[in-house]
């Protein structure tokens, strides 16, 4: 299902995902892809400043409700680094965005953070499926995943070496 056009953009999410973490944030990246394969927008995390609201999923959704028609939302395609949690699942259902691709799932991350020892969040990871209907979701991809995994190590450890104790 993954194919190699797919490859290269989770790529580039990690690439952004590399961003957010050389400033300071929790390392994640997304990317916005029109029916042809033109790059339509994309971001990374921008939490660091205490908004748990400002994942870059949430960010293009935003974009695209602004940007696109509905029928254009409907064929486009969001990658990620990591899968969408329940906030994302839903503005990318709400807006009608079409197939969403991952490099790591919830799941895994889920498992990375026991790991490392930090707190689990408030919010549940569920699995997009559990919060959206009627979208094609293709994910994980196991090269990829270790990169994302390296990236929240760094992330974590990082905040251990500052002293800060872990979420």
């Amino acid at each position: 299902m993954i194919n190699d056009s797919d490859l290269k953009h989770l790529r580039r999410c990690i690439e952004l995902a590399k961003t957010a973490l050389e400033e300071g944030d929790e390392p994640f990246g997304s990317v916005l892809v029109s029916a042809n394969g033109d790059v339509l927008a994309e971001d990374h995390n921008h939490v660091a400043d205490g908004d748990h609201t400002q994942h870059p999923e949430f960010a293009l959704a935003r974009w695209a409700a602004g940007n696109m028609t509905l029928e254009e939302r409907g064929k486009a395609t969001v990658y990620t680094s990591g899968e969408h949690c329940p906030m994302c699942a839903a503005a990318h259902g709400w807006v009608g965005l079409g197939r969403i691709v991952y490099a790591s799932s919830s799941e895994q991350l889920i498992q990375w953070l026991n790991e490392f020892g930090v707190t689990p969040s408030r919010v549940r990871n569920l699995p997009i499926q559990d919060v959206i209907r009627n979208t094609t979701i293709d994910g994980p991809v196991p090269e990829l995943a270790e990169q994302v995994y390296r990236l929240h190590r760094q992330f974590y450890e990082g905040k251990q070496e500052k002293g800060a104790p872990p979420e």
